[in-house]
């Protein structure tokens, strides 16, 4: 009855037989198991003791070859929560342990601590404990009996078979069931042995091979007996050893055996099921067959666990649902914009129609319809196309994306830029821009994004990337862990290029909405709307890039949102316009330029060909120092005409002239050099009054022109005569500073106010302006 495997060595005990299995015989039955299960994985946790690391060792042997791999092996002397750590730490799902019952308690206490129990993990462990071996040791332990319990639910068992339970009649002419209640009948309330159907075989076998010595002694030697065995002699010790391995009949304990001197027994599969061990199946060592009673392996879960954590990759793809939806709504507006291509088309000859640019409107159209078609493409993935597919996938929408942008907001920058050329033209002169030149601009814009893009293609191409996630649970409760994996379209330097595609398209979509070329509030609504909406949606699906169907759906309701505000913005009006009154389409246009116009020229020039608001402010302080200046000629004119009325009235009154007038003289000749030096700097006022001289001011006394010229050059009659000369020509000095005549002028002057480009007016408007 000796189990221990040391015993199997033949080179030191070449005459040793044991009926009953050693401890190494459930290896071969461990190994059938786990070929039935198809665990391929395992890890052994061992207490260090001979006895069960010489197991450990044969069990290895066995494993070998058998492509079953021992992940991990483990071994304790008193505390095995350490070891039990490792094992969970490197996966090991199935457990083949070989430990005594007292270390089988602290062994489950720290699975259950480690949550190494329940549906995941299977524990396999020695089968020869006694019935109810916990209640023994639970005292000895930190765990609680509920959870000591819980951790030992479900292990398997494996032990030799005591008895036979086949209903056969063995060689002693009894079945099995028939001797055991024989030897419980004679045994009485004494203690059993599960040794006692292995010692009942064992004396058949003894008994089996002196019958076989005895018969082939007395078939090839009649002078030799068996009475004359002794240990000394090897001829008769090698005759009973051959019929030991000779031996071969039905015994209590199933078929009797013999491999090396090991005795090929039956090992039995036990299973801890609600607090007590139940028989699941049984190894027949010679025939090396297992058997599983039918369905009374109970497992925590759905189906046996796995012997590793299996790792089921999962695409996470776009649903069919959601592409369904946004696909209808993309081919909706597919159909509008063929709608407004077709509006577009039949009244390119009206008026409205053609201010703005049919060709145009159609290249916005096809770039709608062209960002459009780039939905269908961004929903496809690995659930619809190969891989192979998908990396095609990932250039062709990203250049049917780019150019559609280009060629509708490329078109509106072309528009808005001839708007801009033609009423910004300050000479007035007639321009006129071609539709051809504007094509040629949208040529120059989709010249730089195939550049671009060509470049992007060469350089570093996009590649269909699988970003790898976190491990999740089965939400069908498998026993499986779920991998998502992403499809992404990248390559080595996506932020760059991104960069320069982003940096490009909005500078056009800035150079739109700058003010000066932004010639219609329809036009700036768009490009504000599409502005922040591509901001948002950037944003948002960055964050959101390891959600599919969110990612999808921000992307597609962005371009849908910004291709349909943007066709509706620009062509919803003129369909409003031409239906309610075609007849003043133009006119309304043209008045609601006119109202643009102002509001715009009110921030930067006083009409549609003014001065910037620098020119401005110097106009008015211009006008300002004009007005000051007119005052004080006012004042003058009033005190030469009262010079004038006593020189005609007094001449006696000359040396009151010459004291208390002469300051305001000189006053006149001050205010000419100031005019001189205002026109000087270019002053933006110009006279335009025909040469007329006044008549003089006063009257010379002809008796006087005969006097000597040697009088006094202050008399009355000198002052008279020089005033008379003098006056006209201080007139037509300080008429220009106020917007009068001067001698070189022929044409009428402007306002004070108005702009020196606008001073040669038609000749219909000439008049007649006073200087004073």
């Amino acid at each position: 009855a000796a189990t221990t495997p040391e015993l199997a060595d033949k080179k030191k005990y070449p005459y040793f037989f044991r009926t009953v299995p050693s401890d190494n015989a459930v290896n071969p039955a461990i190994l059938k198991l786990l070929k039935y299960y198809q665990w391929k994985r395992v890890g052994t946790l061992t207490q260090d003791v001979q006895r069960f690391s010489e197991v450990r060792n044969d069990l290895t042997g066995v494993l070998y070859g058998e492509d079953i791999e021992i992940s991990d092996t483990e071994s304790f002397s008193n505390d095995p929560c350490t070891s039990v750590k490792k094992l969970k730490g490197n996966d090991v799902r199935i457990i083949l342990g070989q430990f005594d019952e007292e270390m089988a308690v602290k062994v489950f206490c720290c699975a259950y601590d480690e949550e190494m129990y329940g549906s995941k993990y299977q524990w396999i462990i020695p089968g020869w404990y006694e019935n109810l071996w916990w209640e023994s040791w639970i005292n000895s332990s930190q765990c609680l009996s509920k959870n000591l319990l819980a951790a030992m639910e479900g292990y398997i068992g494996v032990d030799f078979e005591p008895l036979s339970t086949k209903v056969v009649k063995t060689i002693s002419g009894r079945t099995p069931q028939q001797y055991e209640m024989e030897y419980n009948a004679k045994r009485g309330d004494g203690q059993s042995s599960k040794f006692h159907g292995y010692a009942y075989d064992g004396i058949w076998v003894i008994a089996k091979t002196l019958q076989r010595a005895m018969k082939y002694l007395n078939a090839t030697n009649k002078h030799q007996k068996i009475e004359d065995f002794n240990y000394t002699n090897h001829k008769l010790g090698k005759i009973f050893l051959d019929a030991m391995n000779e031996t071969n009949f039905f015994g209590v304990t199933g078929q009797v055996v013999f491999r090396n001197g090991e005795r090929m027994g039956t090992i039995k599969f036990t299973q801890f099921q609600e607090r007590k061990e139940v028989k699941v199946g049984e190894y027949n060592a010679v025939a090396d067959t297992l058997e599983i009673i039918n369905n009374s392996i109970r497992f925590q879960g759905l189906e046996p666990p796995k012997d590793k954590t299996i790792i089921q990759e999962e695409l996470r793809k776009i649903s069919l649902p959601l592409y369904s939806i946004l696909s209808a709504l993309t081919i909706l507006g597919m159909i509008m914009a063929s709608a407004f291509l077709f509006f577009n088309i039949k009244n390119r000859n009206q008026k409205l129609i053609k201010m703005s640019s049919p060709y145009m409107n159609n290249l916005i159209i096809l770039g709608g319809m062209l960002s459009y078609a780039s939905i269908f493409l961004f929903g496809l993935d690995g659930s619809f196309v190969s891989e192979k597919t998908f990396e095609t996938l990932c250039t062709v929408r990203t250049w049917i994306l780019t150019v559609g942008y280009t060629t509708a907001f490329g078109a509106m920058f072309a528009k808005t830029w001839r708007v801009h050329a033609i009423f910004k033209n300050v000479k007035m002169k007639k321009k006129i821009i071609k539709d051809q030149k504007l094509l040629v601009i949208v040529g120059g814009m989709l010249l730089i994004d195939l550049c671009i893009l060509i470049c992007w293609q060469i350089v570093d191409p996009l590649r269909r990337t699988v970003e790898k996630y976190n491990m999740e649970p089965d939400p069908a409760g498998r026993d499986i862990s779920i991998r998502p994996i992403l499809e992404h379209c990248e390559n080595t330097h996506m932020t760059i290029w991104l960069g320069i595609v982003y940096a490009y398209k909005g500078l056009l979509m800035v150079s739109i909405a700058f003010p000066a070329l932004n010639d219609s509030k329809y036009i700036g609504m768009s490009v504000y709307n599409v502005g922040i909406m591509c901001i948002i949606g950037a944003a948002v699906s960055f964050l959101t890039r390891d959600q599919p169907n969110v990612q999808f759906c921000i992307v597609a309701l962005v371009i849908i949102f910004c291709s349909t505000i943007t066709l509706c913005l620009v062509f919803v009006p003129k369909l409003i316009t031409l239906r309610t009154n075609p007849d003043a389409a133009t006119q309304n246009r043209r008045f609601q330029f006119t109202q643009n116009q102002k509001k715009e020229d009110s921030k930067t020039s006083t009409s549609v060909t003014s001065v910037n608001q620098a020119s401005t402010s110097r106009l008015e302080g211009l006008q300002s120092e004009n007005h000051r200046l007119r005052m004080k000629i006012t004042e003058l004119d009033k005190d030469l005409e009262e010079v004038t009325m006593q020189l005609q009235d007094t001449p006696e009154k000359a040396t009151y002239i010459k004291q208390n007038h002469y300051q305001d003289l000189n006053d006149i000749l001050t205010i000419r050099n100031f005019t001189e030096s205002k026109d000087g700097e270019k002053a933006i006022l110009k006279n335009h009054l025909d040469q007329n001289p006044p008549a003089q001011w006063g009257t010379t006394d002809p008796s006087r022109t005969s006097k000597d010229p040697i009088e006094d050059i202050n008399s009355p009659e000198h002052i008279q005569r020089r005033l008379s000369l003098q006056l006209p020509i201080l007139h037509h000095a300080y008429l220009p500073s106020i917007g009068g005549v001067d001698a070189s002028c022929a044409s009428p002057c402007v306002s004070p106010s108005a702009s020196p480009r606008q001073r040669h007016v038609p000749p219909s408007f000439r008049v007649m302006v006073s200087g004073l």
